[in-house]
């Protein structure tokens, strides 16, 4: 807990903690993109079959219409529309007789697609569904990228997680940077379909990497006070990425040149993370206090404090970091979650509730055709929602605490999806208003966990346990868009579940512990004493003193 204290020493909520916020926008407003890419660039135009009368200009009759030709060409689907994966084996002469009707035809004179397919270019001049032809027998296969892509996340937030307790913060945050503007990059020279998903998956393990030490670095190097507020603005910056995807797919209809508008910028992003320091929580944690003094002088500098050179001493480093010093000398692994009861019990809880809240999210964000026409006004609407959430995550807070601030928007995200479930698909303007308010609640919920959940681990553990969450969230993600392929049998089931599931995992956190107010903890040791450091009490003196800072 005394951190807080050599904090203040470097001047509280400065320049630095301002500039370290301005380097974070790019890789922010970036994930978005990268996340949600595959709802443009894996968008499913319309499409039928290649056949020779349609298609080939030699054979195309002159005195037929383009409507005769499609209507001898090609069957009509259950819908009345032309069919997407079949075509007449010969032209059908009779159906243009006019007493002829649409059921004089059988389907032993149809045949797949044998010779490919034709797709609607209107909307999008290529996608990854027209270059590999992922439709038909093959669409099963979007999906499985999205599932793949969110696995990749899932096994990147465990194993940078584990890294980054034991190398620090910022190297893996660099190299992290570097292996998405490489690998994301990479993807449009992929020759085939299982190379592309094989880069996919390589730049989503560094992306999990990313979310995961940008965060910890941020709320590690913040005062208690602001601590909200910074993570809130840094989830505002994650909304406006939301918004410029919609924009940037509207004006870049090939799928890679979007792909490389959100992959290239990450190597700027690589250089501009140099100068971030360390995490000196972290350094003093491993036993290193001497690189820890070097990293908060270096803070005070930027921030302006010129007495820090006096008051900063590694005597008063040591003095008051007695305790959290003292633990170093017992070495703490990721068993330690699990062999203590009170962290067994925040982790398991919340190991439900993200899995729960990125279950439904993914499930309604990466199923953007099905809500409306328009998925780009959508996508904007989605981010614009998202941004209105999040802003009003700070007041929520402040006056109705982390426990209730996330139950209560969690489950009131899941009202709105079982709302959507009695809504008719003809009423499409009120299911666009339904699913856009549930996805402004799981902002905030978002929002909220990500200041939450760093509060209820030791710094010396803190990587791990995120580590853990943010697999379990991934898990989640995966889950969400796979159960979508249930549609068909049990159209039911996905909307139910991503309604159900997060409102009753919200009870559960009722059961866990509220940090409104208190210094992050150092040891597990400072867990045990929280109790006795009431905010009131315990962190007024950190309150005061940054009344007067940044923000």
């Amino acid at each position: 807990m005394a951190f807080a204290e050599l904090l203040e020493r470097t001047g509280g909520m400065g320049l630095f903690q301002a500039l370290q916020i301005l380097t974070f926008f790019l890789p922010s407003v970036l994930l978005p993109p990268q996340l949600l890419l595959e709802n443009f660039s894996a968008a499913n135009p319309g499409h039928r079959c290649w056949t020779p009368m349609l298609d080939n200009s030699s054979e195309v009759p002159a005195n037929l219409s383009l409507e005769a030709l499609l209507t001898i060409s090609i069957p009509t689907d259950p819908q009345h529309g032309p069919s997407q994966c079949h075509r007449f084996r010969h032209p059908q002469w009779q159906l243009l007789e006019p007493n002829a009707t649409a059921t004089n035809w059988s389907k032993a004179t149809t045949e797949p697609c044998m010779d490919g397919w034709v797709y609607d270019h209107s909307t999008f001049t290529s996608t990854i569904i027209t270059k590999w032809d992922l439709v038909c027998h093959s669409q099963h296969l979007k999906p499985m990228s999205q599932s793949i892509y969110m696995t990749g996340i899932l096994l990147g937030s465990t194993t940078w997680g584990l890294l980054s307790d034991r190398f620090g913060r910022k190297p893996m945050l660099i190299w992290c940077c570097l292996q998405v503007a490489v690998t994301s990059t990479s993807t449009i020279f992929a020759p085939s379909f299982l190379i592309y998903c094989g880069l996919r998956s390589m730049s989503a393990f560094a992306l999990g990497g990313i979310i995961m030490t940008s965060s910890m670095l941020m709320v590690e190097w913040t005062p208690t006070p602001r601590r909200a507020v910074a993570m809130t603005i840094l989830g505002c910056f994650y909304s406006l990425g939301q918004m410029a995807l919609g924009g940037l797919a509207f004006a870049l209809r090939d799928w890679w040149t979007l792909q490389l508008a959100v992959s290239v910028p990450f190597f700027a992003i690589f250089l501009a993370n140099w100068w971030l320091p360390e995490s000196a929580r972290w350094l003093i944690i491993m036993g290193k206090p001497d690189k820890g003094l070097q990293e908060l002088k270096k803070v005070a500098r930027i921030n302006g404090n010129k007495e820090a050179k006096k008051t900063l001493t590694i005597e008063v480093l040591m003095s008051s970091m007695q305790e959290e010093l003292a633990s170093t000398k017992t070495r703490q692994s990721w068993l330690d979650l699990f062999h203590m009861p009170k962290l067994r019990w925040r982790l398991l809880g919340l190991l439900v509730v993200i899995f729960s809240v990125t279950f439904s999210y993914y499930g309604l964000v990466l199923d953007l055709q099905n809500l409306g026409s328009d998925i780009f006004l959508l996508q904007v609407l989605f981010g614009a929602i998202d941004f209105l959430g999040r802003a009003t995550t700070p007041f929520l807070l402040k006056f109705f605490g982390r426990r209730f601030t996330i139950a209560s928007s969690q489950s009131t995200a899941g009202f709105f999806i079982l709302a959507n479930v009695l809504v008719p698909q003809d009423f499409q303007t009120l299911r666009v208003v339904f699913a856009v308010l549930g996805k402004g609640c799981f902002g905030v919920t978002l929002t909220c966990l990500a200041v939450y959940r760093t509060e209820l681990f030791p710094t010396s553990l803190r990587m791990t346990a995120d580590g853990l969450l943010q697999s379990a969230g991934r898990l989640g993600a995966v889950m969400g868009p796979l159960i979508r392929m249930t549609r068909q049998a049990l159209p039911l089931l996905p909307p139910l579940s991503y309604g159900i599931i997060p409102i009753a995992s919200s009870l559960l956190l009722l059961l866990l512990p509220e940090t409104q107010g208190l210094p992050l903890p150092d040891t597990v040791q400072n867990l045990e004493s929280q109790k006795r450091s009431a905010p009131a009490g315990g962190d007024q003196r950190e309150v005061v003193n940054t009344e007067s800072t940044w923000f």
